[in-house]
C-alpha cells in the first residue's frame, strides 16, 4: 500500500487512553497467568502525556498512512508503552512467567490484544515492511520470531512523543533545501507556469510516484529553483539527495528507498536527486522505482540521467525581461547609476536568479574607481562571475591586440567589424525589432576564420573580444574529438553549457580535426562523424555569444557545412607590403630598434606569427649583448625559426642585409 495515502478522518483516541486500554489487556492476561498479579503495579496519578485528553493525531496518521489494522496499531502502542512507561515491563514479564523476559513479543501480542491476526508478523505487512518496529535478537527467544523482543523504531517513537526529528539514518545523506526568500523565487513566466502545473498534476496521481519528474534545461540553479517552487505550490518540504551517496549494494539501496518513502510520508516531503556524470543509470533507475513518494531528478544537458524513465519537464531559463526585472529588484535605487549598461548586461550575461543576486550584491559592495562608473563595475563583476566554470574547461586569452595591429585586406577588416556590429546590436534587432520571434533559428553568431598558420586568426578573435569587452576562450577541438561514439558531442555540450551564461567569445582551434569533405557514408563511424559536425554547428547556431572556428584548410570543408556559418573570413598569406607593415608594428615602443630596414625584412617569406617569433628572439639576443636590435640579431633569429619549420633561408630573402 502506498505510504502517501490521504489522511483519514475517523475519530482517534488520546494517546493516554490508548495506552491505558492496551495496558489493561496486559493486566488481564497477567492475572490469568498468575492470580497473584491481579492488581496492576502502582502508577503515578498524573498522566505523563501532554494533552492527554486530546485525540492522538500522530497515531491516527500512522494508521492511515501505512494502512495499519487495529491489531497492528495496538502492537505499536504495546511497544511504545514498554519504551516509555515502567509499568508495562513488569506486566510483560508476568505474562511470560519470567522476570528475565520483560519485553513485548509477537507471541504476547497475539495472545493478549484484540482482533489479532497472524499476517501482522509478515515482512510484507506495514509493521515490518516500513520498519515501524524492530525485531531484536535475544538468547531467550532461541531464534523464534514469536518470542523475539519487539522495539519501537526511534523515528516512530519521536513522532508519537511529538519530538521534531528526522530518521538519523537519513540525516547523513538527505538534507533540507531552504525555501528561497520571496524576492529570490523563480519568476513565473507563462512557460514555467505550465511546467509547474504539469509537475503538480503528476504528483497528485499517487500511482505515478514510482516514476520521477525529470527537470531538464539550462542552469543548475534554475532547475533547483523550479523544484523549490513546485514544492511551495504543493506544500511539500523540499529535500536534496546527491547520487554520490547512493549505497553500493541492492539491499542497502532498497533499505534507503523504504526509509525515505516512510520519511516523506511522515513529513509530507519531496526529494530532489542531483546526479553526477559517474552515476550508474541502471542502479539509480531501480532505486527511484522503489521510492513511493514525490521525487524529481536534476538532469543537466548530456547527463546519463537523461535516459531515466520519467516525466520530462524542460525548465525555461529567465527571459531577457525577467532578467532585467530581477536586476532592477536587486539594485534598487542604484539601478539608474548603471548609466544604460543594464540592458547590455541583460543581453550578454544570461544569469539565473541566484547569479543575478550575487552579481548585483557584489557590484553594490565594490568601490567605484574614479575613472569608471557603476555600470563598468557591474560589467566587470559579471565577466568575473561568468568565468568561474569555463576556466576549468578552456584556456582564457587576455585580449591585448588592437585594430591597428591587424594587417589584412580591407574587405576582411570590414567583415570583422560587421561581426562586432552584429553582437552590439543584437538586442535591438532580435528583441526590440522582433526578429527572434519571427525566426526561430539562426540567432547565434558563428564565424569561420580560414588561412595558413600565423596569419592573424587568433589576433582577430582577440580584437573582437576586446572590442566587445568580453572574455576570449581558446578551445582545442583536436582534444575534444573522441573515437568513442557520443563522447565528442558530450565534450562539446559541456563547453557550450558552461559558456552560455558568460557570453564569452569561443575560439575553436583546429577545426580540421572535426570537419572534412563529407564522403559517402560507408559505416557507422562515418555517419557519427557527420553527426558530430552537425551537433557543433547546431550549438554554434544557438550559442548566445560569438563562436569562431579556425582552419588551415578551407578547401577540405564541406560546402553544406559552410552554408550554416554566418561569417567566413579568409586570412591570406601576407604579401611583401603587408609583411613590411607587420615588421613596423612588431616591436614595442620601448624596444631599442637599431638600423632596421623594414622593406628588407619583408623579404622574409613568413606570416605574421613567425615574424613575431623572430622579432622576440632577436630582442633577447640584443638584450644579452646590451645593444639595440640590429639586422644581425634578426638574421640569427630567422635562421633558428626557419630551422624549426624545416625550411631553408634562401639568399633572395636576405639580399641586401649586409
Amino acid at each position: 500500500m502506498s505510504a502517501m495515502a490521504q489522511h483519514g478522518t475517523s475519530a482517534a483516541e488520546s494517546l493516554s487512553a490508548a495506552l491505558e486500554r492496551v495496558y489493561r489487556k496486559l493486566v488481564q492476561a497477567a492475572a490469568s497467568a498468575s492470580p497473584a498479579q491481579a492488581e496492576p503495579p502502582a502508577t503515578t496519578d498524573a498522566s505523563p502525556w501532554q494533552g492527554a485528553d486530546q485525540p492522538c493525531l500522530a497515531l491516527q496518521r500512522l494508521k492511515t498512512l501505512f494502512g495499519l489494522s487495529a491489531f497492528e496499531q495496538d502492537v505499536l502502542l504495546l511497544c511504545l508503552g514498554a519504551s516509555v512507561e515502567a509499568r508495562f515491563l513488569p506486566a510483560c514479564a508476568a505474562i511470560h512467567g519470567s522476570q528475565q523476559t520483560p519485553w513485548p513479543t509477537f507471541g504476547l501480542a497475539l495472545s493478549v490484544l484484540d482482533d489479532a491476526h497472524w499476517s501482522a508478523i509478515s515482512r510484507t505487512r506495514p509493521l515490518r515492511y516500513w520498519r515501524l518496529i524492530e525485531v531484536a535478537s535475544s538468547s531467550a527467544s532461541n531464534g523464534s520470531l514469536l518470542h523475539a523482543p519487539l522495539q519501537l523504531d526511534e523515528r516512530i517513537l519521536q513522532l508519537l512523543l511529538g519530538v521534531p526529528a528526522m530518521d538519523e539514518r537519513l540525516e547523513a545523506v538527505v538534507r533540507p533545501l531552504p525555501e528561497p526568500p520571496e524576492r529570490g523565487r523563480h519568476r513565473l513566466s507563462g512557460p514555467l507556469d505550465r511546467v509547474l502545473d504539469a509537475g503538480m498534476r503528476h504528483w497528485t496521481q499517487t500511482t505515478h510516484f514510482n516514476k520521477p519528474i525529470l527537470l531538464c534545461g539550462d542552469g543548475e540553479a534554475t532547475r533547483e529553483a523550479a523544484f523549490a517552487e513546485l514544492c511551495h505550490r504543493t506544500t511539500l518540504q523540499p529535500y536534496l539527495f546527491n547520487t554520490a551517496d547512493l549505497p553500493g549494494t541492492p539491499e542497502d539501496r532498497e533499505r534507503l528507498a523504504r526509509l525515505w518513502t516512510r520519511e516523506a510520508a511522515l513529513q509530507q516531503a519531496a526529494l530532489y536527486v542531483r546526479c553526477t556524470d559517474s552515476d550508474s543509470v541502471t542502479q539509480l533507475s531501480s532505486w527511484l522505482a522503489s521510492i513511493q513518494a514525490p521525487i524529481a531528478v536534476d538532469v543537466p544537458s548530456g547527463s546519463p540521467a537523461e535516459r531515466i524513465d520519467g516525466l520530462r519537464l524542460d525548465v525555461p531559463g529567465l527571459s531577457a525581461t525577467e532578467r532585467k526585472t530581477a536586476w532592477l529588484e536587486q539594485l534598487g535605487d542604484a539601478a539608474p547609476r548603471l548609466n544604460g549598461t543594464l540592458d547590455r548586461i541583460v543581453e550578454y550575461f544570461h544569469f539565473d536568479a541566484p547569479a543575478i543576486r550575487f552579481a548585483a550584491t557584489t557590484t553594490l559592495q565594490t568601490p567605484v574607481p574614479g575613472d569608471e562608473d557603476l555600470g563598468g563595475v557591474a560589467w566587470r563583476v559579471c565577466r568575473q562571475h561568468g568565468r568561474r566554470s569555463l576556466d576549468n574547461l578552456a584556456r582564457r586569452i587576455e585580449s591585448r591586440a588592437s585594430w591597428s595591429q591587424l594587417v589584412l585586406p580591407e574587405a576582411q577588416i570590414e567583415t570583422l567589424r560587421q561581426i562586432a556590429i552584429h553582437m552590439r546590436q543584437r538586442a535591438v534587432v532580435n528583441h526590440q525589432w522582433g526578429f527572434s520571434e519571427r525566426y526561430s533559428r539562426g540567432h547565434g553568431l558563428s564565424a569561420l576564420f580560414a588561412g595558413p598558420s600565423g596569419t592573424g586568426k587568433t589576433m582577430a578573435a582577440e580584437i573582437l573580444a576586446r572590442e566587445l569587452d568580453l572574455d576570449l576562450y581558446q578551445i582545442d577541438l583536436a582534444s575534444l574529438v573522441s573515437k568513442y561514439i557520443g563522447e565528442t558531442e558530450k565534450n562539446l555540450r559541456r563547453i557550450f553549457d558552461v559558456a552560455e551564461e558568460s557570453g564569452a567569445v569561443l575560439l575553436f582551434d583546429e577545426a580540421d580535426a572535426l570537419f572534412g569533405k563529407r564522403s559517402e557514408v560507408r559505416d557507422s563511424h562515418d555517419r557519427y562523424a557527420n553527426l558530430e559536425v552537425s551537433y557543433l554547428l547546431q550549438r554554434m547556431d544557438s550559442y548566445r555569444g560569438v563562436a569562431i572556428l579556425t582552419t588551415n584548410m578551407r578547401h577540405a570543408l564541406d560546402s553544406a557545412f559552410l552554408r550554416r556559418i554566418r561569417f567566413i573570413v579568409s586570412f591570406p598569406f601576407p604579401d611583401a607590403p603587408s609583411r613590411a607593415r607587420i615588421w613596423q608594428d612588431i616591436f614595442p615602443g620601448a624596444a631599442p630598434v637599431g638600423a632596421l630596414d623594414f622593406e628588407l625584412l619583408s623579404q622574409l617569406n613568413v606570416p605574421g606569427g613567425v615574424i613575431r617569433n623572430i622579432a622576440t628572439h632577436a630582442a633577447f639576443l640584443a638584450a644579452e649583448q646590451a645593444t639595440a636590435i640590429e639586422p644581425q640579431h634578426v638574421l640569427a633569429a630567422a635562421r633558428i625559426e626557419y630551422s624549426k619549420m624545416d625550411k631553408p633561408l634562401t639568399a633572395s630573402e636576405t639580399r641586401g642585409w649586409s
